[in-house]
């Protein structure tokens, strides 16, 4: 699941009205991730778009991880 997260946190998750565009020629595992994250709710397009309520609330709860992991790690310096 870890190329869906890092697809969730290209999002501004304040914001429902930035969206992104995948283009053909990123990483493979990208492009499925953008894939399995639009057949899950999660974004409007296939190859990006915009955030779902769904994917709003998964990108906030992605954010936030990523503040405490990030916190924790630099408590540990």
């Amino acid at each position: 699941y870890h190329e869906q997260l890092d697809v969730l946190m290209l999002y501004h998750s304040s914001s429902t009205l930035d969206g992104i565009k995948i283009h053909k020629s990123a990483d493979p595992a990208v492009i499925a991730a953008a894939q399995r994250l639009y057949e899950d709710g999660f974004i409007t397009q296939v190859d990006g778009g915009y955030l779902t309520q769904l994917g709003s609330e998964a990108a906030e709860h992605a954010q936030s991880l990523f503040t405490m992991l990030d916190a924790h790690i630099g408590d540990q310096d």
